[in-house]
């Protein structure tokens, strides 16, 4: 083929070179076996107390979710405890083995240890106790630079990174696999914590209950939060909720959830969203002290999605009416050419202008 002949014609006259070994496709009882060797190493040496962090050092000495963690600590923020969990689901139903089921249960007693007595999460769970989060507050979590989020105990549970959204789908979904009554009590907990902290606008904030920040100053845990997609997963869950519980609390806070996307989106020139907006007018509001009061590109384009999924659900057309001008929008403040990593908008655009903001 080098030398000019055409891609293809050797192999009409040549016999297909074998596979090595370990390239050929493996036996069913192979993969089974490969399966259940790779569970019981994380059920037996990487979980604690059923659940998981993100990596750990093959000696497991050390071990990280999004920080590092401590030894008596597991992960609640995906890809963590509740990811594990929906993969043993997962292999459960591709084996039928009770095996995998009873290691998701783990997962679940993990989770529902940890689980805030308003029904969410917080980033982890640390099993050692308040004495070791409180040290791992003052020294990893001090020391995490940007990531202000995991410098203070709040001492509440959180929407973000979906941690508290993937928990309390994992055990929804655990719950109705054999509808075992006993997790059904951290499961009513989960959803009164989403319909509780919902506001009338139809919005979320970011961290529930109301809670000071550092110093006792209120911050920006409790505006309305778009960025990593809080309201999104919440209405993912409810929707579930409403399909696998014909729960009739659910779909009401849907819709107002999905208006809260209209009534959020802002006037021209700006038709966009911010990471935030404030309770009371609805505009956009600064949240951690890097993320100034402006529109946020990334957000603004993942909201238009939601809306064109809305109109999916519901064929209401409301939600197909500003997208265009929004979409107009991102195409002006595009920058002139991708970034070396493919970026093509700035993150962060001036209110009142369609200049960018680079804060770093």
């Amino acid at each position: 083929v080098g030398r000019g002949c055409p891609p293809g014609v050797l192999g009409a006259f040549l016999p297909a070179p074998a596979l090595p070994a370990a390239a050929q496709a493996p036996t069913r009882d192979q993969t089974l076996a490969a399966m259940k060797t790779a569970t019981r190493f994380m059920v037996e040496k990487a979980a604690v107390n059923g659940g998981y962090v993100w990596s750990y050092t093959a000696d497991f000495k050390r071990r990280w979710g999004e920080l590092e963690a401590k030894p008596t600590m597991i992960w609640v923020q995906p890809p963590g405890t509740g990811t594990m969990g929906h993969l043993f689901l997962d292999a459960y139903h591709a084996t039928g083995d009770e095996f995998y089921y009873r290691a998701a249960e783990q997962a679940a007693e993990a989770l529902v240890r940890g689980q805030h007595p308003s029904g969410g999460w917080h980033y982890m769970i640390d099993f050692g106790g308040p004495s070791s989060m409180a040290d791992w507050y003052a020294t990893y979590g001090k020391n995490a630079w940007r990531m202000e989020e995991f410098q203070h105990d709040w001492g509440n549970a959180t929407f973000d990174d979906a941690g508290t959204s993937e928990a309390m789908q994992f055990l929804l979904r655990l719950y109705v696999e054999k509808r075992d009554p006993k997790w059904r009590p951290a499961l009513e907990k989960a959803i009164g914590f989403v319909l509780t902290s919902q506001y009338p606008s139809g919005g979320w904030p970011q961290r529930w209950p109301p809670a000071d920040g550092p110093g006792g100053r209120s911050d920006y845990t409790g505006f309305i939060t778009f960025n990593d997609d809080v309201a999104g997963e919440n209405i993912k869950f409810l929707i579930m909720v409403h399909q696998a519980l014909g729960d009739t609390r659910a779909l009401p806070a849907v819709r107002r959830a999905m208006d809260s996307f209209l009534v959020t989106q802002q006037a021209a020139p700006h038709p966009g969203w911010g990471l935030q907006h404030t309770v009371a007018d609805l505009k956009p509001i600064g949240a951690r002290t890097y993320e100034p009061t402006a529109f946020a590109t990334h957000t603004t384009a993942n909201n238009l999605a939601q809306l064109m999924t809305f109109y999916e659900l519901t064929g209401d057309t409301r939600f197909l009416a500003r997208v265009p001008e929004a979409l107009d929008c991102l195409d002006k403040v595009s920058l002139p050419k991708p970034t070396a990593d493919g970026r093509t908008h700035p993150t962060f655009i001036e209110i009142g202008t369609h200049r960018p903001l680079f804060v770093h």
